[in-house]
């Protein structure tokens, strides 16, 4: 289950996993969570995986944008309307906090909300009820509240555009989503996960020369996740099944490279098992050995510590196939540490075994 709801949340490096950390930390709690990044960076995926690990998963997930919702009809959107309300209110409707009861709601963008509504959120946050605009009956609130921003809540409250006492009763427990540049070993990965789903939609994809990689690797991206899906788009139009190399690459990513630059693959980290059998099935996860001292109590399984092959800066990297060699030597590790036993090895792998039983197919693998 853990691993369909990372999927979205792609890398392997230590960014990520703290990450991924937090957020099953904080699943099973109703505790309110403020995801903070730049533009581009997954907040709304992070706010998925929150709400599909917690005990909300069987409720709705809904989100709003603050910011692209003009300041008059916030109110009616988050809390809903009466019929007669306003001119054009002919029916009464739901608000985004209703259609949310039970599960959990994503307010994107809280630093764009204006003043009088922070007002009117901060007293559900307190009170836990609010009424639709034009009506007088009040509506108990029960919804786990993520919300997320991409600027600097301190400084706003600096500022005067954000109320303090609405920041700490959404800051109670703090996301911060890395930046691409600060996690370039992620790119591998985030692309092949990209050019994935461009083939499931019947098209070809190129592969990347190890040279244009490390280009890659070594841009800052402004743009962050969103920009290098817009490339991996734009290099599938332009080189169908083709090869790309560095001089292929948009001149904006040509970035100077030093004479030594190496290619960055993430090291995978042992890999450890909840031990508690008591535990709900969401909670009975596998995941990567991130736990500190006095976390919950986990049993670690053999690591699946692997070494990446040396890589030949000369010649070009055909990435898929690359990967796929790393799937299948580590499938193939984790058949021979749990003697073939192909639940287990699903288990060491953070995978489903009907999803591990169709890759041994797949691969061929006895």
């Amino acid at each position: 289950m853990s691993q369909e709801i990372f999927n979205s949340l792609v890398g392997s490096g230590p960014a990520m996993q703290q990450v991924k950390k937090l957020i099953l930390q904080v699943a099973q709690t109703d505790a309110s969570v403020l995801i903070l990044g730049e533009s581009g960076t997954g907040k709304e995926v992070v706010a998925q995986a929150l709400h599909n690990l917690s005990d909300r998963n069987n409720r709705a997930f809904i989100p709003i944008n603050c910011g692209a919702i003009p300041a008059e009809l916030l109110e009616s959107e988050l809390f809903g309307h009466e019929k007669g309300a306003f001119t054009g209110a002919i029916t009464a409707r739901k608000g985004r906090f209703e259609m949310a009861e039970k599960g959990s709601i994503f307010l994107d963008e809280i630093g764009d909300m204006p003043l009088p509504m922070q007002v009117k959120l901060l007293r559900v946050l307190q009170e836990r009820i609010y009424e639709r605009v034009g009506g007088n009956k009040s509506f108990e609130c029960d919804v786990r509240v993520i919300a997320a921003t991409h600027r600097n809540l301190e400084d706003n409250i600096e500022a005067g555009d954000f109320r303090e006492d609405l920041f700490y009763r959404l800051n109670v427990f703090p996301i911060e989503m890395p930046s691409l540049r600060e996690r370039p070993e992620d790119i591998l990965e985030l692309l092949e996960f990209m050019f994935s789903r461009i083939e499931s939609n019947g098209r070809k994809v190129p592969s990347l020369t190890t040279r244009a990689l490390i280009a890659l690797q070594n841009y800052t991206w402004p743009g962050n996740v969103r920009e290098l899906g817009n490339l991996s788009e734009r290099l599938s139009i332009l080189f169908p099944g083709l090869t790309v190399d560095y001089s292929d690459l948009p001149q904006k990513y040509q970035v100077e490279l030093a004479d030594d630059a190496q290619l960055l693959v993430p090291t995978p980290t042992e890999i450890t098992v909840i031990a508690n059998s008591e535990v709900s099935e969401s909670e009975k996860i596998v995941r990567n050995e991130v736990e500190e001292e006095g976390s919950a109590e986990i049993k670690s399984s053999p690591g699946l510590v692997m070494s990446a092959p040396d890589l030949d800066l000369d010649e070009g990297l055909d990435l898929k196939s690359y990967l796929v060699d790393m799937e299948v030597q580590l499938i193939q590790k984790a058949l021979s540490q749990t003697d073939g036993n192909v639940s287990q090895a699903a288990k060491l792998l953070q995978t489903n075994r009907t999803t591990l039983v169709e890759k041994i197919r797949k691969y061929d693998l006895t």
